[in-house]
């Protein structure tokens, strides 16, 4: 036991967000020490790791045959078991920066979907990585910690976390998830219905990169202002093969994200109707909370308060809302045995 304590003491214990597309990293006493994109480049013959993080990004659609760009998570899990080892292993090794002898504690937050197998498997990758210890967190209750709700007190709080692959809807009461829905849609899937609609009705191709950018800058999902935002984007003219520009405003991104934000939103209202009605009746009062990177998008609180006639409220970072749940834990071990993924 005291051995135990010394090691708590001597380690620098770790809390990670691991995003489909964004990992955060936040270390004890120090806050968040990485925000990266969650890519790894490899060689394809011998699995060497060449870049990570925010480096790999920028290599992103530019590698020769011979070396992979590749996202570990698909749809908030581990879809490739050997990238996901090196990139929780990069993220570690930088966020401690070798100050530490003793190998840390994680505590890493997952989908509330997430399977046995899905959990074994990023267990493995953390302790492959260094970890001594691994404790799993569901992805709404850390967000819902991240953001100050009172997660331990008989009350309903609803909270939707929007990510890159997965969006988790979860009503939360006395330190439980008492109903959750998960649907494989969030940031990704907007990205790659821009692609598809740029190349049906242009005739012109984007990659990843451009179509964040379109959605970031001229995203909606609901009219938000009478003078609709344009963008000019460059890309390659299917026809010709030749690069060119064109412009695209946001009425038009605004119907091709009608699909996945209508999913979204389906979610939200199934969730709702499956709320016992006490905890529902606090939802009334305490509204929405809406968390993860997809809340940034413009409009979309202002369509969910349209829709559901109930209080949202998107916090002042809803892309740190996890991680900093998450790092809340570190400190409050009581709280983490209670909330952990047995």
């Amino acid at each position: 036991m005291i051995f135990s304590k010394l090691l708590g003491f001597f380690s620098n214990d770790l809390a990670i967000d691991l995003g489909t597309a964004n990992t955060l990293v936040y270390a004890r006493g120090k806050g968040i020490v990485c925000n990266e994109p969650s890519v790894v480049v490899m060689r394809t013959d011998n699995k060497k790791l060449i870049a990570a993080g925010t480096e790999a990004k920028r290599m992103l659609g530019k590698t020769p045959s011979n070396i992979a760009t590749i996202r570990p998570m698909k749809d908030g899990v581990i879809a490739d078991f050997d990238a996901a080892g090196e990139l929780l292993g990069y993220f570690i090794k930088k966020a401690l920066n070798r100050s530490s002898f003793v190998s840390p504690r994680v505590i890493i937050g997952v989908p509330s979907s997430i399977t046995l197998v899905e959990q074994r498997a990023v267990k493995e990758a953390a302790h492959n990585s260094g970890a001594r210890e691994v404790y799993l967190i569901e992805e709404p209750m850390a967000a819902a910690v991240g953001v100050g709700l009172p997660v331990g007190e008989p009350y309903g709080n609803m909270i939707v976390d929007i990510g890159g692959g997965t969006t988790d809807v979860a009503v939360i009461s006395m330190d439980g998830v008492v109903y959750s829905k998960v649907v494989r849609v969030g940031g990704d899937k907007m990205d790659e219905n821009i692609m598809s609609y740029v190349k049906n009705k242009y005739n012109f191709m984007i990659g990843d990169r451009t179509a964040e950018q379109i959605k970031i800058e001229v995203g909606s999902a609901f009219e938000v202002e009478k003078t609709e935002k344009t963008i000019e984007v460059n890309g390659r003219d299917l026809v010709s093969g030749i690069p060119k520009t064109v412009t695209i405003n946001e009425g038009e991104i605004r119907e091709t994200l009608q699909e996945p934000v209508s999913i979204i939103m389906n979610a939200v209202k199934d969730s709702l109707e499956n709320t016992p009605p006490e905890l529902a009746s606090d939802i009334v009062d305490n509204g929405i909370v809406l968390a993860g990177g997809g809340a940034l998008l413009r409009g979309l609180d202002k369509l969910i308060r349209h829709e559901t006639k109930l209080p949202v409220v998107v916090p002042e970072d809803p892309l740190t809302a996890v991680v900093n749940g998450v790092g809340k834990m570190l400190e409050d071990l009581d709280l983490l045995k209670r909330v952990a993924v047995s």
